[in-house]
């Protein structure tokens, strides 16, 4: 029977370190990060669980944690190939540079962060690869709703995308204004 892995897939994050982001780490067997951690404190709580922490640096990044992930990450899960990135563009309006090398050699899946826009889909004119950003799962940005996705790959196929809305990305941080 082959194997599942459970993916929890995030990006964004600026910092934010909260309870209802870190307790979706419980049911998934690797954590994906696609950049602008902002510091490192999150990604050490991450490897305290003790699952892999695959991730990318972002453009707010600093040279700590650009020593820890590398700006384009590719590998293989569970026979999927992927493409990690933070500055990605989307299918149709790729940013420079990713657009040829997804041209020449598509991976299954693409992912990337950077817009705080929650996005899945398929670009089929990349050999039907599969897009997704997370949106933004911090509080930092233009985004109302903090977002995360969760999936499943299996033999070298993703199923079972959701999307985790963490709340509004003001909640809890503007005064009391009674």
């Amino acid at each position: 029977m082959p194997k599942v892995k459970k993916i929890l897939l995030l990006s964004d994050t600026h910092g934010c370190i909260e309870p209802d982001i870190l307790k979706h780490t419980t049911s998934a067997d690797e954590i994906w990060h696609a950049g602008d951690w902002s510091n490192t404190e999150l990604s050490r709580i991450f490897e305290k669980t003790g699952k892999p922490v695959r991730g990318v640096w972002g453009n707010v990044d600093g040279q700590e944690l650009r020593n820890i992930y590398p700006e384009n990450n590719i590998f293989t899960c569970e026979g999927l190939r992927v493409w990690m990135t933070h500055i990605g563009g989307y299918p149709g309006r790729y940013s420079q540079g990713v657009g040829k090398a997804l041209k020449q050699d598509p991976p299954d899946l693409f992912i990337c962060g950077h817009s705080h826009i929650l996005r899945v889909m398929r670009d089929k004119t990349l050999k039907d690869m599969l897009y997704m950003n997370p949106g933004a799962a911090g509080r930092h940005g233009f985004h109302v709703m903090r977002t995360m996705l969760t999936f499943e790959i299996e033999a070298g196929k993703v199923k079972n995308v959701a999307v985790i809305e963490l709340g509004k990305r003001t909640a809890g941080i503007l005064p009391d204004l009674q």
